[in-house]
């Protein structure tokens, strides 16, 4: 099994990497990628473990990109994550992402739904590469007793266009494309089915883009061949996984959407297509 998205406690995951490497060891996964929201804090520690139990890890990420204000997310993988231009635009989006944060939360007051995120600033400011965002905003509503879970939260406040919403700010997809190539790694369109058009996904690959994420837990079989389909038109690379984050109402396990294995080996096969620069 390969499961090529998961997250940890680094970003919006509920486990550390410890715990995460021995979840997929219990799901029987032969290959993982970490993939948190704009860091790789995660990677070399999960790196050491999964060894340990065998597993083959590569680095990995997830990075928010903005098209037209709207989040479009973009994983890149087989990159260097000490590379100093991919470090540097990380630590921006991460200070990015905590603005956002107290904005929301100061929106969420003045709708009289105050919520404490104090402990949540104080981890992004002590713990170096900690990436923070809404789900975590949604767990504090859920203590706060203002939401019964995470999905409630997004789904009457948090949600695109709902009274919580802060637009954010960042990068186009093409220059974030660009600095994962520029630390090694190939860049794959998280998730495209709630996130892009089509049309987008041609002019992304004339930018570079390397790979689609067609398995994902939000891909029905349909839509899976179509972006199966997709990808081989378009010449682009196929990636897939969970997606798991740990929310018990997520309902979503370590290694329930894998890659098929013809479609790693060749994503494989084009991990050493960027040179480091």
């Amino acid at each position: 099994m390969i499961d090529l998205h998961l997250h940890t406690t680094a970003s919006d995951g509920r486990l550390t990497a410890r715990e995460l490497v021995d979840r997929a060891a219990a799901a029987r996964l032969a290959v993982m990628a970490v993939t948190d929201h704009d860091t790789t804090a995660s990677v070399a520690e999960a790196h050491v473990y999964a060894t340990s139990a065998g597993i083959e890890l590569i680095s990995g990420i997830e990075i928010t990109a903005i098209d037209t204000g709207a989040d479009v997310h973009i994983l890149g993988y087989f990159m260097d994550p000490s590379h100093e231009s991919l470090a540097a635009f990380l630590a921006g989006q991460r200070a990015s992402r905590v603005a956002r944060v107290e904005a929301i939360a100061d929106r969420l007051a003045m709708l009289g739904l105050p919520i404490d995120i104090t402990a949540l600033l104080i981890d992004a400011q002590t713990q170096s590469g900690r990436s923070v965002g809404r789900p975590q905003v949604a767990r504090a509503m859920v203590v706060a007793g203002h939401v019964r879970d995470v999905r409630e939260a997004f789904d009457r406040w948090l949600g695109g266009g709902l009274p919580g919403f802060i637009r954010r700010d960042g990068a186009p997809s093409e220059a974030v494309i660009e600095v994962i190539h520029q630390a090694g790694g190939l860049a794959s369109i998280a998730h495209p089915g709630k996130s892009i058009s089509d049309d987008r996904l041609f002019v992304l690959r004339d930018a570079g883009l390397d790979a689609i994420e067609a398995y994902h837990p939000d891909h029905d079989a349909a839509r899976t061949a179509h972006y199966v389909r997709r990808a081989a038109a378009l010449g682009l690379l196929v990636t897939g996984g969970s997606d798991f984050h740990g929310d018990p109402d997520h309902g979503r396990a370590v290694g329930a959407v894998g890659l098929p294995s013809v479609e790693w080996r060749r994503l494989s096969d084009a991990r050493h297509r960027y040179v480091r620069r």
